[in-house]
């Protein structure tokens, strides 16, 4: 079975710093963005590698509706960050004394029986207090910390990972395959259908998959992990808590995957939420099958029929023109087997290595027919590429001025790369690199070595 990287969720009050410190710990804002999958707001779940280690990291204060009074919102929240989290950081303001909300957080962390990491934030401010005024929470361990100066996250992440296991490789004779889409598409039914038994809690309520379900099968000397998720609701109609947190899990099991399912509804299909699960799937470099689900539940099969809708779902997701579309019915078992299938060939796509000479002439073909844009004098010049990965195929360009590279352009090289290779059902990836600035990155290492040996040798004479 694959790994599943441990989750660390940062809780607290509002104004405490939790997406500061979110922000600092993943130096970067470039999580998988909450806003994409029309959750609630930006930065909820990042990935963070620290030494060894890799976890989830959850930033509650993105979960909390600021309609909602914190009383009303703070317990099904918290309950829910300890049950999905294997290490909670309560973050406090150090500038104020402890309050009624600061004791509710502390004492639902507590009750969790996960760790606990009080993380006394502003530490570096005049007005901050004393630890000790903060050691009343009952919380043992207590790190001061600064998301603005960068204090106290060393630490923490030095205990945080001391707390949870070490990166494994994962098991990669199973092909992971999670069964995404909005709640009642049929998910589940599906997944049990695949499974051959009954694995899944199946319902008529809405969102009855709370947590991610899995399974290993065989097929064809394969094996296959398929993973059902609980729904993703459209903005404005998630509940607080539970429903929030289904959209983490559902996040972690698109990025846990090789290959998504993203399941619609025949009797309603193309929804916003729909297009935006799938430019998430396709950011995060994996392989993708529409499956139009409860094909059995259309009665007028002939005013009604595939050939008609199949364009209709091809123009709303045109911006992932690569990706299959079958038609399923768990009822009657219609085309489950095709899904094992595809999914066998998409995997062999999705790993499968060019070699550098075709990727070459195939570049200067393209672009002596079709020259990038550019400034007066500032064209980009795409001399060659080489691939440097598989799951996703990642093709890096090499050259000069690359910066003024059209989006279009780029769009342009992905269509000539599917239309020259097969790559029916996989993301792929691009990256360029200018020459010009590599060799002034490595000038500057230079320099900055040579500048240290000659201030290591003055104060060795000194």
């Amino acid at each position: 079975m694959a790994s599943k990287l441990p989750t660390v969720a940062i809780i607290g009050r509002a104004n405490a710093g939790k997406s500061s410190l979110f922000n600092r710990f993943l130096k970067s804002r470039q999580a998988i963005v909450a806003r994409e999958a029309g959750t609630t707001r930006d930065n909820v779940l990042g990935k963070v590698t620290y030494g060894d280690h890799q976890f989830w990291l959850v930033d509650t204060a993105g979960l909390k509706d600021p309609n909602d009074e914190f009383e009303a919102s703070i317990q099904d929240q918290i309950a829910e960050a300890a049950d999905a989290a294997d290490v909670i950081l309560v973050v406090t303001d150090s500038t104020e004394y402890v309050g009624d909300e600061d004791r509710i957080v502390a004492k639902k962390a507590l009750r969790s029986k996960k760790p606990v990491i009080l993380l006394t934030n502003k530490s570096d401010l005049k007005e901050s207090l004393p630890v000790d005024e903060f050691r009343r929470l009952g919380i043992k361990e207590i790190i001061p910390t600064s998301a603005e100066h960068n204090i106290g996250i060393h630490e923490t992440l030095e205990r945080v990972t001391e707390l949870i296991p070490a990166k494994t490789q994962q098991d990669h004779d199973a092909i992971r395959v999670s069964l995404i889409g909005r709640p009642n598409v049929g998910k589940s039914n599906l997944f049990n259908t695949l499974a051959g038994k009954q694995q899944a809690l199946v319902a008529n309520i809405a969102g009855t998959t709370r947590d991610i379900n899995r399974v290993k099968v065989k097929y064809k000397g394969e094996y296959i992990e398929l993973l059902d998720t609980a729904g993703v609701r459209r903005q404005g109609k998630q509940e607080v808590g539970i429903e929030k947190f289904s959209v983490l899990r559902t996040l972690q099991a698109i990025e846990e995957s090789d290959i998504c399912f993203l399941l619609m509804d025949v009797n309603e299909l193309n929804t916003q939420l729909d297009q935006r699960l799938a430019g998430i799937i396709n950011e995060a470099g994996k392989g993708m099958v529409i499956v139009v689900s409860k094909w059995d539940s259309v009665m007028d099969k002939d005013a009604f029929t595939r050939d008609a809708l199949a364009p209709r779902i091809s123009r709303t997701f045109d911006f992932v023109p690569w990706v299959p579309l079958i038609f399923t019915s768990s009822v009657t078992g219609q085309n489950v087997s095709k899904l094992f299938d595809l999914v066998l060939e998409i995997q062999e796509r999705r790993t499968q290595e060019f070699k550098t000479r075709k990727l070459n002439d195939l570049l200067q073909k393209t672009v002596a027919q079709h020259p990038p844009s550019g400034l007066k004098n500032t064209h980009p010049r795409l001399r060659y590429m080489v691939q440097t990965d598989v799951s996703p195929p990642w093709f890096v360009i090499y050259g000069s001025n690359l910066k003024f590279i059209h989006w279009s352009y780029k769009r342009h090289l992905e269509r000539v790369m599917r239309e020259n290779f097969d790559l029916v059902g996989t993301a792929i990836k691009f990256s360029f690199r200018d020459e010009k600035q590599i060799k002034a990155n490595r000038e500057k290492e230079r320099l900055a070595a040579e500048k240290a040996l000659k201030r290591a040798e003055a104060e060795t004479e000194n």
